[in-house]
């Protein structure tokens, strides 16, 4: 039995399947992480240097879109805000936006544009924390969190301020841009957490502080067809594991779920100038197979520079995934998770009578399917459409010289070329007989 999920209002996402994270703001041109304000605790004042500098002269999300169509993306998430509270858009509610820098134009309706152009779905990040506003009191996931006088700041900030200025600022984001197909928030810590000592000293935050429930219904209410991440503290519309792959379909409460991870190229979600450590092509691949194999999408993220282009070595990861995809795309969009189990170095996906194995290894010759016996028409290689053999070895056979043994009762062989396709992951494509739950 399947255990696919959908979202009866958006059925297009898990349609989807694989789709773009951006992470670009001022921390693009400190180029150490999106986090550098906080991990080397720079003041609001220190920060402002960025704001006063910020000037994407190359910024043409045109190539955005094209590199993210070219991947084989089907939709795209812009960082709106980030913790450090710069506004990518010309905010009614702020000075700290990308109107009042050098370059001093809205970022997001060129955007949003571009995407629509392009055919492909419209989504925004929107952080909850902010490390700028007045308002926002001091925690463990602060920049100021080891001010030593951070308790007396606090008595002088107002949550309730800080949470009309969020909601004010997504009804701009849901009422100025047309259609938004996607909503991804950024974070609850309702326990301390953070890095100890602040962690023990400060109160997290949660669905009291954000007002959560009355967010969630302003957004349903500008926006009855977006789908809404599950950050906020309350439930969402999917779950969102974040830099690791999910060992099987995810649970919420006691309910089969969607979800998405949230993966980098390197480790990093905003620009960082000396992270090396940029995943391959290749295994970005086996990551989005994985994924899906178990029922999930995956969101991979690139952070633009400071003049807002896409580096060098993260167009060359997307376009390695594209030139695949585009192959082997027909295992990936619309598919789902298999209730057969598939041998090692394996996974299974399923879209209708077809079922796909992908192989993470090349074996020698043979490759064998339990319970797939008597269940399969006819089966090829993906990448040319080339007939590869089936047969249904006798379980009692013994092995002799030249003769391997036979395999349990049900298990379905495939003879496989010697030669390995020259593609990323070989995948055979088995039609079935009907489509029952395998």
């Amino acid at each position: 039995m399947s255990t696919q999920v959908h979202i009866d209002h958006a059925p297009w996402f898990t349609e989807a399947r694989f789709g773009m994270f951006v992470h670009w703001g001022l921390y693009s041109l400190a180029a150490r992480h999106e986090w550098v304000m906080y991990r080397e605790q720079i003041s609001v004042e220190n920060y402002k240097k960025y704001f006063e500098h910020f000037d994407p002269d190359l910024y043409d999300p045109r190539e955005w879109a094209a590199a993210a169509k070219a991947a084989g993306m089907k939709y795209v998430v812009l960082t709106t805000k980030h913790h450090d509270g710069f506004c990518l858009w010309d905010s009614a509610l702020t000075d700290y936006k990308s109107s009042n820098t050098p370059y001093g134009k809205d970022l997001l309706t060129p955007y949003v544009e571009a995407l629509r152009e392009a055919g492909l779905k419209v989504g925004f990040y929107h952080s909850v924390i902010d490390w700028h506003h007045p308002d926002f009191p001091i925690d463990a996931n602060h920049a100021d969190r080891n001010n030593p006088d951070a308790v007396e700041i606090n008595k002088t900030r107002d949550i309730a301020k800080y949470r009309a200025y969020l909601h004010g600022q997504v009804r701009e984001l849901l009422s100025n841009y047309g259609q938004i197909d996607y909503l991804f928030f950024d974070f609850s810590y309702p326990n301390a957490g953070g890095t100890a000592p602040a962690g023990d000293k400060f109160p997290g935050k949660g669905r009291t502080d954000w007002g959560s429930e009355e967010l969630m219904g302003m957004i349903r209410e500008l926006q009855p067809g977006i789908v809404v991440n599950d950050r906020l503290d309350i439930p969402g519309d999917f779950v969102t594991p974040e830099q690791y792959q999910p060992a099987g379909a995810m649970m919420s409460g006691d309910k089969l779920v969607p979800w998405e991870a949230c993966q980098t190229l390197n480790g990093s979600w905003g620009y960082d100038r000396d992270n090396l450590d940029y995943k391959s092509a290749d295994l970005l691949i086996r990551m989005l197979i994985d994924g899906v194999a178990k029922g999930g999408n995956l969101l991979l993220n690139v952070g633009p520079t400071a003049r807002g282009e896409i580096d060098a070595r993260a167009k060359d990861a997307l376009a390695g995934m594209g030139e695949w995809l585009r192959v082997h795309g027909r295992s990936i969009y619309g598919a789902e998770a298999a209730a057969a189990v598939p041998p090692s170095d394996a996974r299974y996906t399923r879209r209708g009578n077809r079922l796909y194995v992908h192989l993470f290894a090349w074996p020698f010759e043979y490759v064998h399917l339990p319970a797939l016996a008597g269940k399969v028409a006819y089966a090829q290689l993906l990448n040319d459409a080339s007939e590869v053999a089936l047969l249904v070895l006798d379980p009692d056979q013994e092995a002799g010289h030249m003769t391997p043994a036979g395999q349990a009762a049900g298990t379905l062989t495939i003879k496989l070329p010697v030669q390995r396709p020259n593609v990323a992951v070989p995948v055979i494509e088995l039609f079935l007989n009907d489509e029952s739950d395998i």
